[in-house]
């Protein structure tokens, strides 16, 4: 090795750093004893050292130990040793020093963790030996837990899964109220019964790769754990492998065990039989609707045939069925989603993915052009069966109360899962009161309406009624029609059917507390350009056909240009009046005027805080919106009317206290009062309506003995009729309309009742009240007599506007012979494009300048809501012109519109 390449022996005390680090050490530290070696410079020069080099160092530093900074506690070189550390560290006893800090180092075990030899974070950092080792041990003990839950999951019986259990339902006080499920309707088949083309559709439809697959979708199963694990929807198996076993699993529960659960058992099944047998298991044990269980009970009951009889089409609507047949049945489940499972727009889903499937199978090659082009209409299905024990009022209830579970519970428990049974769904149905009510109603319908007698007035006549416990927004009984297994449709809920002057009290409660504006500032700007009104003091124009104007004094006009003149019941006029003598009469001018006074959106908005839904109010900001040209349900106005019962106090009605099963408690209903509006508020509203069932238009439905407030109402065309009131306890809506809801046709048309029961004309005041009167007499019999609150001040903290007492009266107008223009012939209820937004002002837009002719968060761009052209007077609305035709408004496509003109009125 050449010279200039070898490495001359160091010195071993440390060379001058340690020296330095020797003349710098701190006082504190103990002193080397006299004649140690300190392994430094200043020892004896020139005496030679033991030389060891790097290695040795390495070796004493791992057997001695040392830090990188710190000395060891005792200072230098160990005894007998030398020290030699990078920065000072002391050797072990009889060795040389090492390289790191001082002190022995950790003693190693078996886990080195954390690690014995490392120092500050280092020490938290795994090996990789140690992260090997973890990671092998993980995957180890995954596949051993995964081969013994392999192990011990069974098979499905198709046979068990068919004993499904009953739900049952319960009254009020316990008892049962019905049970269904019972017998299943299901025989099992082989495979050799079901068609190909069946297979091929659920196929196509479903699982592509069915006859390749292993039975199971990683990815699937992965999603569906994430989204329980984080509250979101669950998602069934994706594969029919998965389903099949779903489907045989008669718990239903949405939980991390039972997906993993449905793992194993798949992956059994995958493994363990053949294809044909997951197919035949799976269309055995799937719920096709109408209480059929299984391909063979679906067959005979959509088409009254064998499954093994089955055409490619019927197996593809069959198919259709499987995604889930409250949405795809086209009979429609109105009783358990009355919006969005219609017949119309159950048929409607059904032919599309009817169509989807069968093109589907084409492009899968498992059905032939040819064959595919033969079906081009929909097939035929057979009606569905009458269950006998939910005939009367029990399915209605029924169904009510499974839409009310389904849609509130928080498990994602669906109307599929309640087809499994199992369930006891407590209601809160007063079996006496529903009695009832169902006595009431069929008592004025048997002494008043005579299809045979007049066949032209009195066919097609149906009731719905509701009511509800404004203590606590229970449901104690509805009407819902005459049959359940007859007439489908629920009357207690939304039909389509317009309230009329019913509404006038949501026009009533918005002007207390949001005031009106005053004309003479030519804007809204929020509390000091509004007025207070008062029932008492504050006087509106009562006149027949009255101009209805703006807030600022300019005419009202439609998107045609058209002006609005306002007619009343009986083309009846009013001097000025103020509004309690306008609610007692029922007088629809003032009420017109007031709600554009106050503001369109602001009536709605009162509207939807006292419990009427949004979606079930007319959107167009036109004058007639206040006469109540928009359809809620009987449920929600007898819910709307309870939150005045309750001083203000709003909540939703409900059917179901708790459900349970196997003996748990997967449901229970909690109070949610909101506080819609002050109890003065509610007060004056209530002394209002109790005047008007004490000497104005509602009194035939008085209730000897008690304080009862409520309201009539009657719709253009005399299409529909309602009365709706309460007392403290209870609180009821009851509406009479005609309506061949049943008809084969699609279109939906309320008829006129002119001289429907033998009466001239149907007034809220008649039939409606009738029935109320002698529902609430009995309903309220063993309750105690609790008078009505004193009305509370409307002082200027209770309501939105403060400043002066009254509004001034509208001026009063002597209405000409003829309208100054002329209205359309058939002007339409919505407008034809949606309000601009920017248009309107709002409650605290203090700057904003409403458009000409435009009310506060308005429009004048909607036009009329016109429905007839009789030249009958009706609550709520006008007609154009005396031609006899009709022209259906857009609300629910049932002509119940209340029209801009000059010829129609309103009732009570």
């Amino acid at each position: 090795m050449s010279e200039h390449r070898r490495k001359l022996p160091q010195p071993q005390g440390g060379g001058r750093a340690a020296a330095r680090r020797g003349a710098q050490q701190p006082s504190g530290r103990r002193a080397a004893p006299r004649g140690a070696s300190t392994g430094s410079p200043s020892d004896a020069y020139g005496q030679e050292q033991p030389y060891g080099g790097r290695a040795e160092a390495r070796r004493a530093a791992q057997r001695g130990g040392g830090g990188r900074r710190r000395a060891a506690e005792g200072g230098g070189a160990g005894y007998g040793g030398h020290g030699g550390g990078r920065r000072g560290g002391g050797g072990g006893h009889g060795g040389p020093g090492g390289r790191g800090r001082g002190g022995g180092p950790g003693k190693k075990r078996l886990i080195d963790y954390p690690r014995h030899d490392r120092y500050g974070w280092r020490r938290w950092v795994p090996s990789w030996k140690l992260v090997t080792g973890l990671c092998v041990a993980f995957l180890g003990s995954l596949m051993a837990a995964g081969t013994i839950a392999y192990a011990m999951v069974g098979l499905p019986d198709p046979n068990l899964a068919s004993e499904a259990e009953n739900n049952v339902y319960y009254w009020q006080d316990g008892t049962q109220m019905a049970a269904t499920g019972g017998e299943v309707n299901r025989q099992i088949v082989g495979i050799e019964q079901i068609p190909e083309d069946m297979q091929q559709a659920v196929i196509s439809a479903e699982n592509k790769t069915f006859l390749t697959d292993s039975g199971v979708d990683p990815m699937g199963i992965a999603r569906a754990v994430f989204n329980m694990a984080t509250g979101g929807q669950t998602q069934g198996g994706s594969t029919i492998t998965q389903q099949y076993v779903k489907n045989t699993r008669l718990s239903q529960e949405q939980t991390l065990s039972r997906k993993f659960k449905e793992l194993f058992i798949s992956m059994r099944v995958g493994t363990q039989l053949d294809k044909s047998e997951i197919m035949a298991g799976y269309l055995n044990t799937s719920y096709y609707g109408r209480g059929a269980y299984g391909i063979q009970a679906a067959a005979r009951t959509y088409f009254n045939k064998d499954a093994k009889d089955l055409n490619a089409s019927q197996s593809a609507v069959l198919a259709s069925l499987l995604k889930g047949a409250t949405y795809y049945d086209p009979a429609g489940a109105p009783g358990i989603d009355p919006v969005g499972a219609t017949k119309e727009k159950n048929t409607e889903r059904a032919t599309k993915r009817w169509r989807w499937i069968l093109d589907e199978m084409v492009k899968d090659k498992h059905l032939d052009a040819a064959e595919r082009a033969k079906y081009t209409a929909f097939p035929e299905l057979q009606k569905q069966a009458k269950n006998a024990q939910l005939s009367g009022q029990i399915g209605y209830l029924v169904d009510l109360a499974k839409s009310n579970f389904v849609n509130s519970n928080k498990d994602g428990i669906t109307t599929d899962d309640l087809t499994k049974g199992g369930y006891e769904i407590h209601t809160t149905f007063d079996e006496e009161r529903v009695k009832l009510l169902e006595e009431s109603v069929q008592k004025v319908y048997k002494e008043n309406i005579d299809p045979k007698k007049r066949p032209d007035k009195d066919t097609h006549v149906q009731f719905g009624g509701a009511s509800v416990d404004p203590r606590t927004g229970a449901i104690v009984a509805i009407y819902g029609g005459e049959n359940a297994t007859e007439h489908f449709t629920n009357n207690a809920d939304e039909t389509g059917a317009q309230v009329g002057s019913t509404f006038k009290p949501f026009v009533l409660a918005a002007a207390m507390q949001d005031g009106v504006r005053k004309p003479e500032l030519g804007r809204d700007q929020g509390a000091e350009s509004r007025r207070r009104v008062d029932p008492d003091t504050s006087k509106y124009n009562g006149v027949n056909k009255l101009k209805i104007k703006n807030y600022d004094g300019s005419v009202w006009r439609n998107e045609k240009g058209e002006e609005w003149l306002q007619t009343n019941d009986g083309q009846k006029s009013y001097k000025d009046i103020t509004l309690r003598e306008a609610m007692i009469e029922s007088a629809n001018s003032p009420f017109a005027q007031l709600g554009m006074d106050v503001g369109i959106d602001n009536v709605r908005q009162m509207a939807i805080k006292a419990g009427l839904r949004e979606n079930s109010l007319v959107k167009a900001n036109v004058p007639s919106f206040s006469l109540g040209i928009s359809s809620p349900s009987a449920i929600r106005m007898a819910g709307a009317y309870a939150t005045f019962a309750a001083e203000g106090k709003q909540r939703d009605p409900y059917s179901v206290t708790k459900v349970e099963r196997r003996g748990k408690t997967i449901y229970e209903h909690e109070d949610k009062a909101k506080s819609a509006f002050p109890s003065a508020i509610a007060s004056n509203v209530t002394d209002v309506l109790a005047d008007v069932v004490e000497k104005g238009t509602g009194a035939n439905a008085q209730v000897p003995g008690r304080e009862v407030a409520g309201k009539t109402g009657t719709t253009d065309g005399n299409r529909s009729a309602w009365f709706v009131g309460y007392t403290p306890q209870l609180a009821t809506a009851i509406d009479m309309y005609r309506l061949d809801d049943n008809a084969e046709n699609k279109k939906r048309e309320f008829l006129k009742m002119f001289g429907t029961g033998g009466q001239e004309k149907i007034h809220g005041a008649s039939f409606p009240s009738d029935i109320f009167r002698m529902y609430m007499s009995g309903a309220l019999e063993k309750e105690e007599v609790i008078p009505f609150p004193e009305p509370e001040p409307l002082d200027a903290e209770t309501v939105y506007g403060g400043g002066q007492p009254s509004p001034t009266p509208t001026p009063t107008e002597t209405p000409s012979e003829s309208p100054s223009e002329t209205p359309s012939e058939t002007p339409s209820g919505i407008p034809s494009e949606t309000p601009d937004p920017g248009n309107t002002c709002g409650r605290f837009d203090w700057n904003c300048t409403p458009t000409k002719g435009q009310d506060n968060g308005g429009t004048n761009v909607g036009t009329d809501t016109g429905g007839t052209t009789d030249g009958g007077a009706t609550d709520g609305g006008v007609t154009t012109s005396p031609s006899p035709s009709t022209t259906n408004g857009g609300n629910g496509g049932n002509g119940n519109g209340n029209g801009s003109g000059w010829l129609g009125g309103s009732e009570s």
